[in-house]
């Protein structure tokens, strides 16, 4: 009797993990509005860029693996991010340029902000969609370094540094910056800012002159950055699916695949029980080697 129950036990538990496999494929298929019914067949994919951009590994993959899915014929990037630091910004630009040799035309969605980083992102894309209010632009990068020097002073601190190579201690927060470090950190951020017009004058298809004109720093709104041709279209996510389903020769409106929905530990804890917000629990990031940020 007790192994009786014990098989049919197993069995059940089986039934219920394929019965919610399925729930989970059909779930990420559709979007919603995808009443089709069709598990398979020709789809745009969209995925999410939302917050600072830092740690940009599941995205890539998520990107990878629209590349490699021949159901999926284009993606749409929806954006909402004030920027972030460098290089996985570049990483994001370059999957996106990997998609688009593929043959998969890749379409970003301005959301509410896209500025800095979240803009060197969008301009990979074929086509960039924004609506009259999206904040974007801010095309500049910025190095934040403060000086503790007065106040180390006052509270008795002494700070030592032992060091091999003149520009090891760069940025050290207990003294003042000497000209020559300036000069350094300014030729980087030049460089890097450089790589950015560089980047918005091919994906726009504009001259660096053009581009030089508005690259300093400042935000426009979707409308202003459509008349400096920054953007293409005014228009929502809907319209940027419809047209990236156009680019890849599929019926609209389009079925989708939607962005995959990350759930954490804390996500769960704040649904739930109702905790503080994250920047009230998670100490301050150190100072003292700061990343170049491309942010608004």
């Amino acid at each position: 009797m007790g192994r009786r129950l014990t098989v049919i036990g197993t069995a059940f538990a089986v039934y219920l993990a394929v019965g919610l496999l399925f729930l989970v494929t059909i779930s990420s298929v559709g979007r919603g509005r995808d009443t089709g019914g069709a598990l398979f067949g020709p789809r745009v994919a969209v995925v999410e860029l939302d917050g600072i951009i830092v740690d940009v590994d599941e995205l890539v993959r998520d990107l990878k693996s629209h590349r490699e899915n021949p159901i999926v014929r284009a993606v749409v990037v929806r954006i909402n991010s004030p920027g972030g630091v460098v290089a996985p910004t570049q990483e994001l630009y370059g999957a996106l340029h990997q998609l688009r040799q593929a043959g998969k035309p890749v379409v970003a969605s301005l959301g509410a902000v896209a500025a800095s980083g979240g803009y060197y992102v969008a301009v990979a894309a074929d086509q960039i969609y924004a609506n009259p209010g999206t904040l974007t632009g801010s095309i500049g990068v910025i190095m934040q370094l403060p000086n503790f020097e007065s106040l180390m002073k006052k509270v008795g601190v002494e700070y030592v540094v032992v060091k091999a190579g003149q520009f090891k201690d760069i940025g050290n927060v207990a003294r003042p910056m000497s000209p020559e470090e300036r000069r350094v950190l300014q030729t980087l951020l030049d460089d890097v800012h450089s790589q950015f017009v560089t980047a918005v004058a091919d994906g726009r298809k504009l001259h660096r002159d053009e581009v030089a004109r508005f690259a300093d720093g400042r935000v426009f709104s979707g409308q202003q950055a459509k008349a400096l041709k920054m953007v293409d279209t005014l228009g929502g996510l809907d319209e940027a699916i419809n047209a990236a389903a156009s680019l890849a020769g599929l019926p609209v409106p389009p079925r989708t695949i939607a962005p995959r929905r990350r759930m954490s530990v804390y996500d769960l804890l704040k649904n739930w029980v109702g905790v503080p917000p994250a920047v009230s629990l998670v100490p301050a990031l150190p100072l003292f080697k700061t990343p170049l940020y491309l942010m608004d």
